[in-house]
């Protein structure tokens, strides 16, 4: 059956009291999720959701291609889907209300589903849903009668002639008469009617973004900025060797020997960042233990910390990319707690859990072997930042991230890789994941024609708790080249290294290798992140002229 005008307008309607219901939604949900806990957002437990069946592949390329902005981009997507599927629902309850219960139906399924499903999940969580959704049906059963056409009191005569007016049309599927059933709506009616869906749709908007603000507000009250700002953290009892003259080579262009809190990768699956105060803040360690350890975190801050520079690596960090970073954390031993837990017989895995329910499992073995594993509480000197874990993350050397560095961590299980699998190696990513002896090239940047003649080229390399013996530079696949090494203070940190090129006119293609203090030279064979860490030389194309 065709669509005429007057259908076209009303499913029109239609569709923007549905996407008001949607927004009327997310403003509710919002409100209830300030009360309850941000993460328990429908928007936020759906993304969540998404990003637990996401697979490697499909995380490599969002974290490649949008960077930090991976998250954004995902709750911009779920959102303008949300958009569409709402305008459909407003459409569809304009043919009959029914249609559009059903598929807000449809919205509270996938939300409570995803909520429910969250490791954190309580009842509470279902709340946002559930109010969310009933603002949705109310907002519908407001609008849409105001969309579809009265029947007028007093009917205008319509004239009908056999022979030039068309036959009686028939009722449509939703019921609604044809034109020679039901008169013609005065045009004052209309117009009346009109003004009135208007009205309730501007005053539909005001609720829902009242309500969205409300929520942001409360959500903001629960924010631990004020408590990580205003928290002092003890002096070290063990403080790592000064920095040697030397650690930066002074480059314009090449990445500091030390990061800044406010430049430092950040890779996680939290949509929201969990606010977690240090006064509520508690570990568990347990398991394959003689006894089980919870710690507070003054009870934490009270033992001998430790203060070390130490690098840290995704391993969705592609062959020369920024996913790595090195700071000066502060923490107390790791490996110092578990000594009093008392790790039992054939305990091989350390499967770490954060408070918003992400897992990592951590060698034991690694842990134990006299590097310097912390439980890190501050960052260049600072608390940590909520983005880098506040009040407590892990920091352990020499191994990717997503094995090594669980932020917010709250849970320390005593276990086996047999027995347990983590967040990521439930996804086939390699259970132990050491880092890969790598190094990137900085200067140039390969963006710009660089002139001819003496340049410099330099970059990082990094081989944690390897350490990095040489790098090696070469222009247009010819011989290797030795390149000038800054100081570092350990094994466990990233290396500046340099090369002075005497560049000729041209089109150049340069490539890097690294080789660690055990003999390893970091190899040209490529490799994808998934699932142990991206391999391959380090290459940059530019013109000299």
């Amino acid at each position: 059956m065709s669509v005429t005008g007057r259908d076209g307008r009303r499913l029109g309607l239609g569709a923007i009291a549905g996407v008001l219901a949607a927004g009327t939604a997310l403003g509710v949900g919002q409100f209830v999720a300030g009360l309850t806990g941000a993460s328990g957002s429908p928007v936020v437990a759906v993304g969540e959701l998404q990003i637990d069946f996401t697979p490697p592949w499909l995380k490599n390329f969002a974290i490649t291609e949008f960077g930090p902005d991976d998250k954004l981009v995902l709750v911009s997507g779920i959102l303008v889907v949300l958009a569409i599927f709402a305008a459909v629902i407003g459409a569809a309850a304009t043919r009959r209300m029914a249609y559009g219960m059903a598929g807000l139906a449809v919205f509270a399924a996938v939300g409570l589903t995803a909520a429910a499903t969250r490791p954190t999940a309580t009842f509470a969580s279902l709340l946002p849903t559930l109010a969310a959704t009933a603002a949705a049906a109310a907002v519908l059963l407001v609008l849409i009668p105001l969309v579809k056409p009265r029947a007028a009191a007093a009917p205008r005569a319509v004239s009908y002639d056999p022979v030039t007016s068309p036959p009686a049309a028939e009722p449509d599927e939703a019921g609604e008469p044809g034109p020679r059933e039901v008169a013609e709506l005065p045009r004052e009616t209309a117009d009346v009617q009109r003004r009135r869906f208007i009205a309730a749709s501007a005053a539909t908007a005001g609720i829902a973004i009242g309500a969205g603000l409300a929520g942001r507000l409360l959500t903001e009250r629960s924010s631990v900025a004020t408590a990580q700002k205003s928290l002092r953290i003890p002096k070290p009892a063990v403080t790592t060797q000064t920095l040697p003259a030397g650690v930066n080579l002074d480059i314009p262009g090449l990445a500091p020997f030390v990061t800044p809190n406010s430049s430092f990768y950040r890779v996680d699956t939290a949509l929201v960042l969990p606010q977690v105060d240090p006064s509520s803040w508690q570990l568990r360690v347990h398991g394959m233990v003689n006894r089980e350890i919870t710690l507070t975190f003054e009870d934490l801050v009270k033992r001998p910390l430790i203060e070390d520079y130490v690098t840290l690596c995704c391993v969705s960090n592609p062959v020369g990319g920024p996913y790595i970073g090195n700071a000066r954390w502060l923490g107390a031993s790791l490996a110092g707690v578990l000594r009093e837990a008392g790790i039992k017989a054939g305990a091989d895995q350390l499967l770490c859990t954060s408070v918003d329910g992400f897992t990592s499992g951590t060698p034991v073995q690694t842990v134990m072997d006299g590097r310097d594993a912390l439980l890190a509480v501050a960052m260049n000197g600072q608390p940590l930042p909520v983005a880098h874990g506040f009040p407590v993350r892990m920091v352990v050397p020499g191994l990717y991230g997503y094995v090594s560095a669980t932020k917010w961590v709250t849970d320390i299980n005593v276990t086996t890789f047999a027995g347990n699998y983590a967040f990521w190696a439930q996804r086939g990513w390699s259970q132990r994941a050491p880092i890969k002896t790598e190094c990137r090239i900085d200067v140039p940047n390969g963006l710009n024609v660089i002139r001819a003649g003496t340049t410099p080229v330099a970059g990082v390399a990094w081989a944690q708790h390897k350490g990095i013996e040489a790098v090696e530079v070469r222009v247009d696949a010819g011989p290797w080249h030795q390149a000038r090494l800054a100081a570092v203070p350990g094994i466990d940190t990233w290396r500046q290294w340099a090369w002075e090129w005497d560049a000729t006119p041209g089109r150049h293609v340069l490539q890097a290798r690294a080789t660690d203090k055990t003999g390893y030279t970091q190899t040209a064979a490529q490799a994808q992140p998934e699932p142990n860490g991206a391999a391959g030389y380090p290459s940059l194309s530019l013109t000299a002229g």
